[in-house]
């Protein structure tokens, strides 16, 4: 028998809940094949068998939490009782059974049942398999209790694991309705989810955050007409250059980067009673995924172009549409940007991804009436921008210069190439 243990995931990741079973008990499996996927706080991760055989059991059910090098799955790599290919059954499996279990006809099993039970009542010892009393004692269950399925009253590993689950699909309903709240009309439809790791994990982390960190946000709005312009102009030579369309969220990155290198302290976070200052610009971009929000990373920012940005925004958000994000891509942020106006939103107020210290917002482009001077208005595309910021080490001022920097290299785009 070979166990299938949940292996090593991150640093930071220590456990996960079974997604789904990608293979059944009595399964045939061959090594390097998927067995289950395993759903963490970031991203879904399949487990693969290092073994080639037949899926025994499966020791945790789809919802549970297991650990790190906790054993989930038995595989029997021997081959012996699958039918071989020419159709002939092996010598070997025509030999003698083994001793290990009784042999009678069905007349005979009741007789015997009938006798063990008896005992069984009489001394208020169950009759159990090893395995089977091994496995009680574990899960702290009553041999008592468990109904044995073989005919002779014997209670085998299986009867033990079936009784586990039957129980705890018990006390889950038994906990639902206990914790549920009281519905005054019982003919109002509704209907019970349990949140899945990923949002418990984002709920958690948002609660954490405001609860931890001084959080401000400053706001500011920027006049679009010169992007949008030179996208209008560039647009096409663009993407025939590059296979890839140029979107705002480059511009909006360039943006965000020259303005971190003057304000440094907006590219920090605290380590107890230290700043850590980061050099490097490693910018996560949000992305609405099916289970809630993730930040893959856009690495080195300040090295790459605008093609090679958009380009890694493209991959990056097709890869959490299709639930192929790997932990990589979510780690080590420095900075976030979000864009709520893709949805609509006019204006929000972003929650900061720690232990990061600040984030961008951006937001829906609107044409709105703006004063050219005195006596001139005209109708330009403009966006509302927000700065939520940690104000134990990002002051004030500082915050709204930087929006105030991010404002002056939109409105003049031209200066995003001599900032570098």
């Amino acid at each position: 028998m070979a166990e299938i243990k949940v292996p090593e995931l991150a640093e930071s990741i220590s456990e996960g809940t079974i997604a789904k079973w990608l293979k059944n008990v009595g399964d045939l499996v061959e090594q390097g094949e998927y067995l289950v996927e395993l759903e963490t706080d970031k991203v879904n991760i399949e487990i693969i068998s290092d073994f080639s055989g037949v899926i025994t059991e499966q020791k945790f059910s789809e919802g549970d939490s297991v650990k790190v090098g906790e054993t989930i799955a038995v595989i029997a790599e021997s081959s012996v009782g699958s039918e071989p290919a020419d159709g002939k059954i092996p010598a070997e499996s025509m030999a003698e059974p083994t001793k290990m279990e009784p042999i009678a006809t069905i007349a005979d099993s009741k007789e015997i049942a009938s006798n063990q039970k008896a005992d069984q009542s009489s001394n208020q010892r169950p009759i159990a398999s090893p395995a089977a009393r091994r496995l009680a004692r574990e899960k702290g269950v009553n041999l008592n209790e468990i109904p044995a399925m073989d005919p002779l009253g014997r209670i085998r590993k299986q009867d033990v694991t079936s009784f586990q689950q039957e129980d705890k699909n018990n006390h889950q309903t038994i906990a639902k309705k206990e914790t549920a709240p009281e519905i005054q009309d019982e003919s109002k439809p509704i209907i019970y989810e349990k949140m899945s790791r990923r949002r418990q994990t984002i709920a958690k982390r948002l609660v954490e955050v405001q609860q931890t960190a001084a959080m401000l946000t400053t706001f500011n709005e920027i006049d679009l007409t010169a992007v949008m312009d030179l996208r209008k102009r560039r647009k096409d030579t663009f993407f025939e250059e590059h296979d890839v369309r140029l979107g705002f969220m480059s511009f909006f990155t360039k943006a965000a980067v020259a303005a971190l290198k003057k304000f440094p302290y907006i590219n920090a976070e605290i380590q107890g009673d230290n700043l850590l200052i980061k050099k490097f610009y490693d910018i996560g971009i949000a992305v609405a995924a099916a289970e809630g929000l993730v930040v893959p990373v856009v690495r080195d920012a300040d090295r790459k172009t605008f093609a090679e940005i958009e380009l890694d925004i493209m991959q990056l958000a097709e890869k959490a549409k299709t639930n192929k994000l790997a932990l990589k891509d979510l780690q080590g942020g420095t900075f976030t940007i979000t864009n709520g106006g893709v949805f609509g939103s006019l204006l929000s107020t972003p929650i900061l991804n720690g232990p990061q210290v600040a984030i961008l917002g951006m937001h829906k482009i609107q044409l709105r009436p703006v004063a050219i001077d005195k006596e001139k208005m005209e109708n330009r595309p403009m966006m509302y921008v927000a700065l939520s910021y940690d104000h134990r080490i990002v002051d004030g001022k500082e915050a709204v210069t930087f929006l105030s920097k991010i404002k002056e290299l939109l409105e003049d785009p031209e200066n995003l190439l001599l900032e570098g």
